[in-house]
């Protein structure tokens, strides 16, 4: 009896590496979004053979993390948002499932933590960003504890006890946190606040008026309700209409019991009870990019905002979390950066300089509860960038129903068929 195709490819990816020292024509650090669909979209458009291009990630998961927002409303299930990373590699790429410990762009090589160099004629860079959970104080132990009412969706083992903290709460006050700066999907924070908003109104504690049960605020370390304009206006209208409280530029710093420490714009520090806190903490790029000499001061790869090839080394390219690139960190950006670092990578092979410009497009479908969906999209500068708008004359900025069946079921399904096989480009559709 012959194999399965996917029998076979579980057995190519995995096989054991024995050389301590191997050369490929392109090194992909990462796995994930990024990582995944540009090393595809590579091998489809290229002239390349078995072992050319070579993935490293010491993930045994892939996982897709828009979905952990779903899951902290109750909305899916986080088991079937995961993958066996070796299992979406495919059999002609040389697949590392180590960690990288050193990149010497100087010397056009990666260290793996396990001493193993692998030379490379272009680097791409795509490990994503790291979750601080202790750039909060008591955040870590607040986690862990199963009896408290604190919770974050931005972590897998944790976006399901969201649910299970909604679910539990039946009178007193809920804070829904952002910190300032750098954050996977700057609209996350919230959609799990008004995904809460409406399950607690369903069940008759939330009413929006004095005497309701449930009290409901967003601190949030931003000035506003969102970085765009058109979607912080219509945003902070619907949090007047349902009466949240807005706790602007209040950064979260520390957790003790329950009681909510933070940090304002004018450096006071401000303490509010809480009974049940929704926290979304600090991302920050991984050490081994600060300490690469591909980082720029912030950490992130420092590469060119239209052609992704880094700004020194021309033979480095980067796009997603990792990446210097000035928008909003979500797997909408990805699509529309991954064609464009494949265009230009293969246009470098050829001797010729990169033409293709990425314009900053990114997506932030922003659940409102009530099974509507308000679909931001927009490019670099804030400037809206509305696929449906374009088309149908929708105002994207008023929350739909139709948007909402998009986030919960179509966006999951092409991810999972199309986006991690390089097929997919966001808004320009399939890509070739």
């Amino acid at each position: 009896m012959r194999p399965s195709v996917q029998a076979i490819r579980n057995f190519a990816t995995v096989s054991p590496v024995s050389s301590a020292a191997r050369n490929h024509k392109i090194v992909v650090i990462g796995g994930g979004s990024a990582g995944i669909a540009l090393s595809h979209q590579l091998l489809r458009k290229g002239n390349f053979t078995q072992d050319d291009i070579a993935v490293v990630d010491p993930a045994t998961f892939h996982h897709y993390q828009p979905g952990w927002t779903l899951v902290g409303g109750g909305l899916k299930d986080k088991e079937q948002l995961k993958t066996p990373l070796a299992s979406l590699i495919n059999p002609k790429f040389k697949f590392y499932n180590n960690n990288v410990a050193t990149i010497s762009p100087k010397d056009n090589h990666v260290t793996l933590g396990n001493g193993d160099k692998l030379g490379y004629e272009h680097l791409v860079v795509a490990p994503g960003i790291a979750i601080n959970h202790g750039s909060v104080k008591g955040l870590p132990d607040a986690l862990a504890n199963p009896d408290s009412l604190v919770s974050s969706i931005y972590d897998y083992n944790y976006c399901d006890k969201a649910f299970r903290t909604i679910q539990k709460l039946d009178k007193g006050n809920a804070i829904f946190t952002q910190p300032a700066g750098v954050v996977k999907c700057a609209g996350a924070p919230q959609k799990i606040m008004w995904l809460a908003l409406d399950y607690w109104k369903k069940a008759g504690l939330y009413n929006n008026t004095s005497s309701s049960p449930i009290n409901i605020s967003f601190a949030t370390g931003l000035p506003s309700m969102f970085g765009v304009p058109k979607y912080a206006t219509a945003l902070n209208e619907l949090r007047l209409a349902r009466g949240v409280e807005g706790l602007f530029t209040h950064d979260l710093v520390a957790i003790d019991g329950n009681t909510a420490t933070f940090s304002t714009a004018d450096g006071q520090q401000v303490q509010k009870h809480f009974d049940l806190l929704h926290v979304s903490p600090k991302n920050v790029p991984h050490a081994f990019i600060k300490e690469s000499g591909l980082a720029n001061e912030a950490g992130y790869v420092d590469v060119d905002d239209g052609t992704t090839r880094h700004k020194k080394y021309e033979n480095v390219w980067s796009i997603g979390d990792a990446s210097s690139l000035p928008t909003s960190k979500t797997v909408a950006a990805i699509t529309a950066e991954a064609p464009v670092l494949v265009s230009n990578l293969l246009a470098a092979y050829e001797g010729k300089e990169p033409s293709a410009i990425y314009d900053g497009y990114t997506s932030c479908p922003l659940l409102t509860g009530e099974d509507k969906v308000l679909l931001a999209e927009f490019k670099y500068g804030g400037v809206p960038k509305e696929t449906f708008n374009k088309m149908f004359g929708i105002d994207q900025a008023i929350p739909r129903k139709a948007f909402f069946h998009l986030k919960k079921d179509f966006f999951p399904w092409v991810y999972h068929k199309y986006h991690v096989t390089g097929n997919w480009g966001g808004p320009n559709g399939f890509v070739r």
